[in-house]
């Protein structure tokens, strides 16, 4: 009897060790920035990408670091934090862990923390969160590969080729070139330049770009932000936002059109239109999703 109730408890003990190997890395299953957040405390060091619950249940994210100031008082250190699905945490997660991110860009700048980039989330929350769990990986791998393919890797902060510098300040806008001629170059994941950019960007973040265009090659929460800020609003070249092409099935091509589409679609330029295709794949294969239909422009 005795015998039979060990062989019934280590049959049971066996069946829930094969159950747990074959939830697959990468799922839903793992926790996200809402399942690991901790009551706000005062007084508590947070550096910048962490997610707290506040004392009215709401969630926020550290933008900046900070010695634990309150999210209601010192907002530009804290930004609210939507949890996608009616603010249930861990639902609506970014698709993206941080293993998966160093695995992306295993040679990136240091500058480039997982953490700026998860700060950078809250000023546009259906990024990566909206549709079916295969477009939201769809979507943040597009716009990763976009960043890549930009920036070598996460590598570069700034434009390398500084003869254009002088190049981005359209004078015909009323508010010129406030912080010089030559400073709205490239800078950040997808190289934001021309001076009615940074304004533009700025306005819409709540931040001085025009005037401290620097920003966006010294704050990583701000230069992720305006990555952000033009793959969600501004169609560039194109017809459509990135996000929009991304949510609306309308293929990774057309990301590329609305991002440098003057310059590589059409047959201007293949090579750098399969150098982002390729990225787009290995990182669509690394987070176990389809890359789907249109991908070339």
């Amino acid at each position: 009897m005795r015998r039979n109730r060990f062989v019934t408890l280590l049959l049971a003990v066996l069946a829930l060790v094969g159950a747990a190997l074959l939830v697959p890395s990468g799922t839903a299953s793992a926790a996200g920035p809402c399942d690991n957040a901790s009551n706000w405390t005062a007084g508590t060091w947070y550096p910048a990408g962490t997610v707290v619950r506040y004392t009215d249940g709401k969630y926020y994210v550290a933008e900046h670091d900070n010695p634990g100031y309150d999210p209601l008082i010192s907002t530009w250190y804290w930004d609210p934090y939507t949890c996608q699905g009616g603010g249930t945490p861990g639902a609506g997660k970014f698709p993206v862990t941080e293993a998966q991110f160093q695995q992306m860009f295993p040679g990136r700048n240091a500058f480039y923390t997982y953490n700026g980039l998860i700060a950078a989330l809250a000023a546009y929350p259906g990024f990566a969160g909206t549709g079916s769990d295969q477009v939201r990986r769809q979507e943040a791998a597009a716009f990763l590969a976009n960043v890549d393919h930009e920036t070598g890797g996460l590598v570069h902060i700034v434009e390398q080729n500084t003869a254009n510098y002088p190049h981005y300040c359209d004078g015909n806008q009323p508010y010129g070139c406030p912080a010089g001629q030559a400073a709205y170059y490239g800078r950040g994941p997808l190289q934001l330049s021309w001076n009615f950019n940074y304004k533009a960007a700025g306005d819409a973040l709540g931040i001085n770009l025009l005037n401290n265009p620097s920003l966006v090659q010294t704050d990583a929460a701000v230069s992720w932000k305006t990555a952000l800020w033009y793959w969600n609003t501004q169609r560039g070249p194109g017809t459509m936002t990135p996000h929009d092409a991304m949510v609306n099935s309308r293929g990774f091509g057309e990301t590329i059109r609305s991002i440098n589409g003057a310059v590589e679609c059409d047959g201007r330029n293949p090579a750098q239109v399969q150098s982002r295709v390729n990225s787009y794949q290995r990182f669509a294969q690394m987070l176990g999703t389809a890359p789907g239909g249109n991908l070339y422009c």
